[in-house]
């Protein structure tokens, strides 16, 4: 058994984010650890989902609740899969990703949280927080930022 017993990572969908689950899975795998696979969403509500509504049509579905979510879930889940890892477990978490991961993290007893550098470097990062950054200053256990950009 390795050091890992529980192994999480956070994930958006983003090319950059899946390379961080694929990362995660290996690690899951070489330490025969559990890997809980975290989506955070926020749905849209009032004015900006009737908009969104009323562009997407029959696709509507997909900005209300956790279908999104859910959708890059599975996807990551597969790609976790590929690379070995044999208990992947998925959750959908309604709240900004800071606040998601590190409240998650604590739940499921992670021993490592796993996340994509970007937005570390950007302008946006530096002005106004980035998710890897905030991660790393505020989750209570180990924390990976993968280079993924």
């Amino acid at each position: 058994m390795g050091a890992y017993r529980t192994v999480m990572v956070g994930t958006d969908g983003s090319e950059s984010s899946l390379a961080a689950v694929e990362r995660a899975a290996r690690l899951a795998a070489d330490s025969e650890a559990e890997l809980v696979v975290a989506c955070a969403y926020a749905p849209m509500r009032g004015h900006e989902l009737v908009a969104a509504q009323d562009q997407l049509g029959a696709e509507a579905y997909q900005v209300v609740g956790s279908a999104p979510a859910e959708s890059t879930l599975r996807i990551a889940r597969d790609r976790a899969r590929a690379q070995g890892a044999d208990k992947v477990r998925t959750v959908a978490v309604e709240d900004e990703p800071v606040a998601a991961l590190t409240r998650l993290a604590q739940e499921v007893s992670a021993d490592l949280l796993v996340v994509g550098n970007r937005g570390l470097r950007s302008l946006a990062g530096r002005i106004l927080g980035s998710v890897p950054a905030d991660i790393a200053r505020k989750a209570p256990l180990d924390v990976l930022i993968v280079h993924t950009t």
